[in-house]
């Protein structure tokens, strides 16, 4: 019987994560403001989720917020929290017949500064997934090139190679990352690197141990009795037949990433303001847990949200492609690439 590619774990996983992407790539045409835009802060300051306000513009001065406006004579009273203000009709920019034209909705509330959580979470996602996306991406690539030639490069490549990991990972993978930023106050791209760079490690030790033991097996043995070089090997016959440790470690990191970031950004060591990302929103929100909950709340949820997509993701290919190693172990191992089997039936 047919069965579908990937488990209900799975499945969840990866929704959840193309969620969250979908909705960083349309940040621009969802977010309904400037996530930078402070829009008289004193009146938009710590607003609740599904709060409104009216704009009230003016010649010569930065818009006015109020939460009602009436006429009084020659004048607009502008109902404020910190109490009524008038403003003369003529200098209103934006009243018509049926009163002020605008009206500043805030779907999420607004933060300590007046700007609209939606728009700024919409905005910080981009940064938040782009960043662990390419750092998991990096570990995962430069953890398998050290794997792969401890492996296949003989005893004093491997223990050159397998000493130095073992001296890197004398360092706590959080503290070394925060040493780092404290030194270079990272943009971006530097984040990337720093993540990135400082946490595949782990990962050559599992490559290289995984390659170890299919060198063993007997398509192994018969390639490499045919002729083929250790490369061509690794590359035709080794590698494709290690997707499985790769792709679990590969979904579990791009959550570990968006942790270790939103961690830095939380400590003022990541994204820089006004650039929005998860961390800095909920360091933005940390003092005010009590009297204003959504400014932390929602990119919280956002954070577990991603890390439990990964974290389904990959317990849900681990026991996708344990199943195919345990009942179709031979079909696997005959053919190069085994994710055609992993696409197969199970």
């Amino acid at each position: 019987m047919s069965r579908s590619p990937l488990p209900p774990a799975a499945r969840t996983g990866a929704g959840i994560l193309c969620g969250l992407a979908l909705l960083a790539a349309a940040a621009p045409l969802l977010a309904p403001h400037d996530p930078a835009e402070q829009l008289d802060a004193a009146e938009s300051s710590r607003r609740p989720p599904l709060s409104s306000l009216l704009v009230v513009r003016t010649l010569g001065a930065e818009p006015l917020l109020a939460e009602r406006v009436t006429v009084d004579g020659a004048d607009l009273v502008l109902e404020r929290r910190s109490g009524s203000l008038r403003v003369p009709f003529g200098s209103v920019t934006n009243h018509r017949e049926e009163g002020i034209a605008e009206r500043r909705r805030n779907w999420l509330g607004t933060d300590a500064l007046g700007r609209d959580v939606l728009s700024r979470l919409l905005h910080g996602s981009r940064v938040s997934l782009t960043i662990g996306l390419l750092a998991a991406g990096l570990a995962l690539t430069a953890g398998t090139l050290v794997g792969s030639c401890a492996a296949i490069g003989g005893r004093f490549v491997d223990q050159t190679l397998m000493r130095t990991v073992d001296g890197l990972l004398c360092f706590p993978h959080l503290a070394l990352v925060l040493l780092l930023a404290a030194l270079y106050r990272p943009d971006t791209t530097l984040l990337v690197l720093l993540i990135g760079g400082t946490g595949w490690m782990g990962l050559a030790r599992l490559v290289r141990a995984e390659l170890l033991r299919l060198k063993q097996e007997r398509f192994a043995l018969a390639a490499a009795a045919a002729g083929r070089s250790p490369a061509g090997v690794l590359i035709r016959h080794l590698l494709p037949n290690a997707t499985t440790p790769l792709l679990v470690d590969a979904s579990l990191r791009v959550g570990a990433c968006i942790l270790v970031e939103s961690a830095l950004s939380f400590l003022g060591l990541g994204v820089q303001p006004p650039q929005p990302s998860w961390g800095s929103m909920i360091a933005d929100g940390q003092s005010h847990l009590t009297t204003a909950w959504w400014i932390a709340a929602f990119p919280g949820l956002m954070v577990a949200a991603a890390v439990l997509g990964s974290s389904l993701l990959a317990d849900g290919l681990s026991d996708r492609l344990a199943r195919l190693g345990a009942g179709g172990r031979e079909t696997r191992r005959r053919s190069p690439w085994a994710i055609r089997t992993w696409l197969g039936e199970a």
